[in-house]
């Protein structure tokens, strides 16, 4: 898997699955299109952690007296991948049709403002600058049979050096390992409607 190739060793991982009663093609469609914001939406919880996250980069702003990007309508996965990485946008890391998609993200992500390295796909691997986080995001999907696909999402995370594993830690232990844990659930369970809404025969 891409997520193996990108970040084969890691210190903390967690994976949720679905199955999806949908063929493999309808779901990996759904997965391309949903709405990240309308996940927000539909789930408090995951709009409330959202929120939460950003807030100390919106008091920022308004310190010094700087207007907040515009929000956009709407956010695919690969939608991420349209902001530089040095400003948080995610690197799209591989994908391969109708099989699986993996995002990274390197960043010092236990800082009230989170501070983000600038890095390609083809140096995230080896990126050893000391003091940060890397994290893949990876979302694939599996036939299981001819109207069921098993619907997946990992994620993994390794540090750099011994200083940046200790604050990572605290991070991961003060409820950051949940919040990722709703996060990607509710992306999954999103994915899922649409896909078997979209499969459903017409009434």
């Amino acid at each position: 898997m891409l997520v193996d190739e990108f970040l084969p060793v890691f210190e903390v991982s967690d994976s949720l699955a679905t199955v999806v009663h949908a063929d493999l093609g309808a779901t990996w469609g759904a997965l391309t299109e949903v709405d990240l914001l309308e996940v927000g939406r539909q789930r408090p919880l995951v709009g409330a952690l959202g929120a939460l996250r950003m807030l100390p980069e919106v008091v920022s702003h308004l310190l010094h007296g700087e207007a907040m990007p515009a929000a956009p309508a709407r956010m695919t996965l690969k939608d991420t991948t349209a902001q530089s990485t040095g400003n948080g946008g995610w690197v799209l890391l591989g994908e391969r049709s109708h099989d699986e998609i993996a995002l990274g993200l390197v960043g010092k992500f236990w800082r009230p403002v989170i501070e983000y390295a600038r890095v390609t796909a083809d140096g995230f691997r080896d990126f050893a600058e000391p003091g940060y986080a890397k994290t893949v995001y990876s979302l694939s999907v599996r036939t299981l049979d001819a109207h069921r696909t098993l619907l997946t999402g990992t994620m993994r995370t390794a540090t750099t050096d011994e200083h940046a594993r200790r604050w990572f830690r605290r991070y991961w232990t003060f409820g950051v390992g949940s919040g990722a844990h709703v996060l990607v659930q509710g992306v999954l369970d999103t994915t899922r409607e649409m896909a078997e809404r979209q499969s459903a025969p017409p009434a």
